[in-house]
């Protein structure tokens, strides 16, 4: 017996987040009965409908994105912008792992692993994300230790994390600026640097992981080697 949102993670169908969601809906039936309590568990071989429609276990993928700007972070998207779902040539039903603004880009995996998705996206897990950052000013030797110690962002501290002065221009009074973090809070890079007068000019996360874009141009993907998800699964495991 599991939890039933685990079971439709599991399944493919879904991230675990988003089952939750489907059963607070009440959109969930098992065996014919309307599931709205997150508690309630089931057996692999009962009868699970989602909006009247079996689950099927689908294989498992794992899809590594160089993704462009302009393109949101969703299955779907209410104002029919282009999604990062588009852009992957697949018939099974993936999902990102977490998300990246509109305008951010770099290193997105997409799937339909409930199970790891769960396990990367899950704080205790403390999975690395390394960012580059163009600032619309110089970044202050003050300002980049005030960040490494941790800032107040909607009323919350930020963990410590590791910043660099990648590049300086002082003709245009720009800098690029590398930050690695383990959280991924909604917008925290840009607003780590707007609470201390910073500007975002341009984002990018070169790193998840260990995963990086080497060998993708914008908009290109790859599939994952068995290798590189089992090192997934050891990372969240190892940091349980």
């Amino acid at each position: 017996m599991e939890r039933i949102q685990k079971i439709i993670a599991n399944a493919g169908y879904c991230s675990r987040r988003e089952a939750k969601r489907l059963i607070k809906e009440k959109r969930v039936t098992v065996n014919g009965i309307i599931v709205d309590e997150l508690g309630t568990k089931a057996d692999y071989n009962d009868t699970i409908l989602i909006d009247g429609k079996a689950i099927e276990k689908e294989d498992k993928v794992y899809y590594l994105l160089n993704k462009p700007r302009g393109i949101i972070s969703s299955v779907r998207d209410e104002k029919n912008r282009k999604t990062v779902v588009d852009l992957i040539d697949t018939n099974e039903r993936i999902y990102p792992v977490g998300r990246l603004d509109y305008d951010t880009t770099g290193v997105l995996l997409l799937t339909n692993d409930g199970e790891l998705t769960n396990k990367l996206i899950h704080p205790k897990n403390e999975v690395i994300k390394v960012y580059v950052a163009k600032l619309n000013k110089i970044l202050e030797i003050n300002d980049l230790k005030k960040l490494e110690n941790g800032v107040i962002i909607d009323g919350y501290k930020t963990k410590k994390c590791k910043v660099k002065i990648k590049k300086i221009d002082k003709y245009k009074n720009t800098s690029l600026v590398e930050i690695r973090i383990h959280e991924g809070k909604n917008h925290q890079v840009k607003k780590m640097f707007n609470v201390l007068g910073y500007d975002v000019i341009k984002l990018k996360r070169e790193v998840f992981a260990f995963l990086t874009t080497d060998g993708l141009k914008s908009g290109e993907y790859r599939q994952l080697s068995k290798k590189e998800v089992k090192q997934l699964y050891n990372i969240s495991k190892n940091n349980n």
